[in-house]
C-alpha cells in the first residue's frame, strides 16, 4: 500500500521548487515515524528509517522467520527507506538502508553521491557502493558508464563530489564499465556491483 502522497496542489514550483523532490507526507490510515535502530524517533531534518503501522500494514512474511525478525520491530514494519522530515512534515527519500555506506565512522547515502555524479555530461549512468577497506571499514567506490566518446578525469568528478557533499563522500575508487549489470526488473542490481567491486579489490 501507498505510504505517501504528494497532492496535485502541493506541486508549487515558484513558492516551495524543493516540494517537487518530496515523496510527500502520510496518508491517512496509517502511522508513519522516522525511526533509528533503537526504535527512536529522529529530529526534524535527520535520517531515519521509514516505519509505518496500521490497519493497511501486512502482519509478516509467510516462513519467513528471520525476514520478519528484520521488518518488525519496536511494534513498527521498517520499511527499508531511509528519509528527511523537513519542518512542514514532508519527507524525502535519501537511500535504501541495505545500501547506506559506513565509512570511518560516517553514514554516507550512495544515492546522494550519484545524484551529483550524474550531473557530469560525460556521466551516463552511476552507481554507487560499499568496498571492504581495512582502514575505514568501508570504502565508497562509485562505477560508471560513459557517454558515448566522453570521459572525465576521476579528480574532477572527486572534487564535483567534494563541493556539493564534503570529503567524505568522495568516493576512494573509480572505474568505468560498458553497462550496469541489472535485475530481472530493469534495476540496477547493487548486489552484483558489490560483488564485482570486492573481486578488484
Amino acid at each position: 500500500m501507498a505510504m505517501t502522497v504528494l497532492h496535485k496542489h502541493e506541486h508549487d514550483p515558484v513558492n516551495h521548487p524543493q516540494r517537487l523532490s518530496s515523496c510527500g507526507t502520510p496518508v491517512v490510515g496509517i502511522q508513519l515515524a522516522l525511526l533509528d535502530e533503537q526504535g527512536q524517533e529522529v529530529p526534524t531534518g535527520e535520517v531515519g528509517e521509514i516505519c509505518v503501522r496500521g490497519p493497511l500494514v501486512m502482519q509478516e512474511y509467510i516462513n519467513k522467520p528471520n525476514e520478519n525478525a528484520v521488518a518488525f520491530r519496536h511494534g513498527w514494519l521498517y520499511s527499508g527507506d531511509l528519509a528527511r522530515r523537513d519542518a512542514d512534515g514532508y519527507l524525502y527519500i535519501v537511500d535504501r538502508s541495505k545500501d547506506m555506506v559506513i565509512t570511518g565512522g560516517f553514514n554516507v547515502y550512495p544515492r546522494e553521491i550519484e545524484d551529483v555524479l550524474a550531473t557530469h555530461p560525460a556521466v551516463a549512468a552511476v552507481a554507487v557502493v560499499g568496498a571492504p577497506h581495512e582502514k575505514w571499514g568501508e570504502a565508497v567506490h562509485a562505477v560508471l558508464v560513459w557517454r558515448s566518446g566522453q570521459v572525465a578525469e576521476w579528480g574532477e568528478l572527486s572534487e564535483m563530489v567534494r563541493i556539493k557533499k564534503g570529503a567524505v563522500h568522495v568516493p576512494k575508487y573509480f572505474h568505468a564499465v560498458d553497462k550496469l549489470p541489472t535485475t530481472g526488473l530493469g534495476k540496477v542490481d547493487k548486489k552484483a556491483i558489490r560483488l564485482q567491486v570486492q573481486s578488484q579489490n
